[in-house]
């Protein structure tokens, strides 16, 4: 058991990925000799080569439309587009091409690849490099959606996309980047469309997505201390989605709130929330709750920003009152 951040888990599941596949091949801007621009894939240039690793012009057009002609062609691509708010320059080889293919030649034509992206805010860089796209993704059918929360879970994860026949869009959120997280020795493979519990309470269950995972099992801890006991579910991936994992949940406990560093509107808890509502009715013993970012763009200023995105108080906060409490 190795104690690694989120950054270097990143670089590990890289590796061990490329180590044990030839097809799979690594692109984007300064992935090569820099090491990335969060310095998450130092050293796979020295192990893989130029021809695995490779450097590209600052094109995401180009980028996306060299993963797709690779995967269509038996290579295994990873493309990283390093900001996540980026896919808007190169989103109709994303949503109309690289998702529709496969449907559109009838299964003919499959597209195994990967495309990584930093996802989210907390780190001031601002509303067009600080975005939570993943309700981007989730909207297209074609897509499986991928955020993980951990080290382990990143490693573990990335694994199951890389060997997955389908695009797996997997956004890294780059806040977690310096987050340090107990990873098992040896490779490490996970399941796609697999939620987990990572606390069990009877009172509310709290069901978040990547950053906002440790900011929900922080807002228990704090609830704890009035007598609120909640379950915390991490979500891990959006499409597919663990429906059954988050029912249970809810009906174990009565009470579901989301957790989303997303904007409102669209937001992925509004689909959860609408599943509840639909399947675990007779569960629930009051409102569904969604606390989520405003519908805004993202503030650069620090004090803004921290007011803008789900904090652990304001989780915490937001349980109580609608608890009664």
């Amino acid at each position: 058991m190795a104690q690694l951040t989120y950054r270097e888990a990143v670089r590990r599941a890289l590796a061990q990925e490329m180590r044990r596949d030839e097809r799979v091949v690594f692109l984007g801007e300064d992935v090569a000799a820099a090491g990335g621009v969060f310095k998450a894939t130092p050293g796979l240039l020295e192990e893989f080569g130029p021809r695995r690793v490779r450097d590209t012009p600052i094109s995401e057009q180009a980028i996306l439309g060299a993963a797709m002609g690779a995967a269509m062609t038996g290579l295994r691509p990873v493309a990283e587009i390093m900001f996540s708010d980026f896919l808007a320059v190169c989103w109709d080889i994303v949503a109309n091409q690289i998702a529709k293919t496969r449907y559109m030649t009838d299964g003919q034509i499959s597209l195994p690849l990967v495309i990584r992206a930093a996802n989210g805010g907390g780190l001031r860089f601002g509303a067009q490099h600080s975005q939570s796209v993943e309700n981007w993704a989730m909207a297209v059918p074609g897509l499986k959606v991928v955020a993980p929360s951990s080290p382990a879970d990143l490693i573990g994860l990335f694994a199951a996309a890389v060997r997955d026949p389908d695009p797996v869009l997997f956004f890294e959120q780059k806040s977690l980047y310096p987050v340090r997280g107990e990873v098992p020795d040896g490779e490490l493979l996970d399941t796609l469309g697999t939620a987990r519990v990572l606390r069990t309470g009877a009172d509310a269950t709290l069901v978040a997505l990547a950053a906002m995972v440790p900011r929900a099992l922080a807002a228990a801890e704090l609830l704890a201390a009035d007598g609120i006991d909640c379950t915390v579910v991490d979500l891990r991936s959006l499409v597919p989605l663990d429906v059954t994992t988050v029912l249970d949940a809810v009906a174990a406990t009565g009470r579901l709130f989301t957790v989303e560093e997303n904007p409102r509107l669209c937001g992925w808890g509004a689909e959860v929330a609408s599943l509840a509502a639909e399947e675990a009715y007779d569960a629930l013993t009051g409102p569904i709750v969604r606390i989520t970012t405003p519908h805004i763009p993202l503030p650069a200023a620090d004090t803004l920003e921290d007011l803008a995105m789900p904090s652990t108080w304001r989780i915490a906060n937001t349980v109580r009152e609608s608890l009664g409490q």
